[in-house]
């Protein structure tokens, strides 16, 4: 994400993309806020009115170009290069060609067979109207992460500081469960996610949406999440999930997630301990990977490191039990812009580029008996190093009345 709103410079920046990847230009498309990856990267003052198709062409070279309807004509005033008008559907059409003259290739919010859906904003007539230009149109999803997915140094502290905070929460919902067990009290998963929420109010962080805490068989659905009317109570010799993500209480603040587990007991049985190491070898697999290929300069897309992650639990006999990605981009929504870790879900061939961040988090779900995960998260920095953000990282599960 841009540090400035120097729109020259963002420009520039974008031009220097396009080369690189050897793309004549690429077209913003908007309607109606339809591509929010516009309405971001343009900025354009939030008073406007969009009720009608507007294209922003950065081209490779040269000075940007600008199609707007005759109601909204001065919509992209703030941004440079010359303006075309167009007033009819057919205008719309020839002011399309002018604009995109002398370009055989653009960018545009778009997928092939619709293989990355995050990026998949533009609709398939807009894309239809301009290859009928003459246009072959590639996606843009390496390009949006540039303007989406990286941090400023301030969001990277913000984060460290975050991750922290996030850590220490984790270990004092653990400590709380061992009081309330101890002492016979009552004690249900929503009690938990409260307790959670309330230290997340301390510490100075904030979330979206309320953490987790699921045990034995919730924890077998990766998506479960208790609520005040529903919920199941937590009692001695259960297995305790806790997922918990949450940023700095302040603007432009990143995300922190991670993914804790607990046994209620003072040992951990043999059959919860061996799913917890197959899956963190599945998670430190993945994360060796990753350092390998920055550490030898190889530029590694997402799916691969997914792969690594998915092979090693393969191996081990539970490959049809991980049964999601192996992890997401993470920026000011905990679900960020960059590339996904996802060879299940999607393929996803988005380059992974410094000052981006994202989890690695395998699990095993075990349909109606339980669910193991282990969630850290990773931070290539502007020299390529790989940081895990919140460490330490989790190596055996927790013994929580120990």
């Amino acid at each position: 994400m841009s540090e400035t709103k120097d729109y020259p410079a963002m420009i520039s920046d974008i031009q220097e993309i396009l080369r690189k990847e050897k793309i004549d230009g690429w077209l913003l498309y908007n309607f109606r806020g339809s591509n929010v990856f516009a309405t971001r990267i343009l900025a354009l003052p939030p008073h406007i009115m969009c009720t009608r198709r507007y294209f922003y062409f950065i081209p490779k070279k040269g000075s940007p170009r600008k199609l707007v309807h005759r109601i909204e004509e001065w919509n992209l005033d703030t941004l440079p290069g010359d303006k075309t008008v167009y007033l009819s559907w057919k205008s719309l059409g020839e002011g399309l060609k002018k604009t995109l003259k002398g370009a055989k290739t653009v960018a545009m919010e778009y997928s092939p067979r619709c293989a990355i859906p995050y990026v998949s904003t533009v609709d398939a007539g807009a894309v239809e109207l301009v290859k009928s230009a003459g246009i072959k149109v590639v996606t843009s999803a390496n390009l949006v992460q540039y303007f989406e997915a990286r941090w400023t140094e301030e969001q990277l502290k913000d984060n460290l500081e975050a991750a922290r905070e996030l850590g220490k929460t984790a270990q004092e919902a653990f400590r709380f469960i061992r009081q309330r067990i101890s002492s016979s009290a009552p004690i249900t998963e929503y009690d938990v996610q409260q307790f959670m929420l309330s230290e997340f109010k301390k510490r100075g962080i904030k979330t979206e949406d309320a953490p987790n805490c699921s045990v034995n068989a919730n924890a077998a659905n990766p998506h479960y999440e208790p609520t005040k009317e529903v919920n199941s109570p937590l009692k001695k010799e259960d297995l305790v999930l806790l997922d918990l993500w949450a940023k700095k209480d302040k603007p432009h603040s990143v995300y922190a997630d991670i993914t804790w587990m607990g046994f209620i007991g003072s040992t951990v049985p043999n059959e919860y301990e061996k799913i917890f190491q197959i899956v963190r070898g599945g998670r430190d697999a993945a994360l060796n990977f990753v350092r390998d290929s920055f550490g030898k300069g190889k530029q590694i897309c997402g799916y691969k490191v997914d792969d690594a992650a998915r092979r090693y639990i393969a191996a081990k006999g539970y490959g049809d039990e991980f049964i999601h990605r192996t992890g997401h981009s993470i920026g000011e929504e905990i679900h960020g812009n960059g590339a996904n870790m996802d060879n299940l879900e999607t393929h996803d061939e988005r380059r992974i580029i410094p000052q981006t961040s994202f989890s690695i988090e395998p699990g095993i779900y075990l349909r109606d008996k339980f669910g193991v995960r282990s969630e850290i998260d990773v931070y290539v920095s502007k020299d390529n190093e790989v940081i895990v953000t919140g460490e330490p990282m989790q190596e055996k599960m927790v013994a929580i009345l120990a």
